[in-house]
């Protein structure tokens, strides 16, 4: 008897929903919330939905060009690693030689 088996394709790719790669649907989905929060308190403290509305919109709208337009231009890792690359110093000052030194000597 031979076994049937189902091959998985594709199981290391990143999850890309609507052009939004990896950690960006998380992104777009935290503001989302937000946003809904915000829409509701500003709904409870009295304020009319012909103000609150065209807010909510724009900024909902600010959020998904922004987050889109950094899955684009970052891609999966790449925001992770622009953060990282800022935190690098733009150079090393030595007054001595002597760490140089030691390290050769102890090898």
């Amino acid at each position: 008897m031979s076994s049937v088996y189902q091959i998985n394709k594709g199981v290391s790719k990143p999850i890309v929903f609507k052009g939004l790669k990896a950690q960006y649907i998380a992104y777009l989905a935290v503001g989302l919330v937000v946003l809904l929060i915000g829409f509701a308190v500003l709904y409870i403290i009295g304020l009319t939905l012909w103000a609150i509305l065209p807010l909510i919109i724009g900024l909902g709208s600010g959020l998904f060009f922004g987050v889109s337009r950094l899955s684009h231009r970052f891609g999966e890792h790449g925001l992770s690693k622009h953060f990282a690359k800022k935190q690098l110093p733009e150079y090393l000052k030595c007054n001595s030689r002597q760490v140089l030194i030691n390290l050769k000597s102890n090898l």
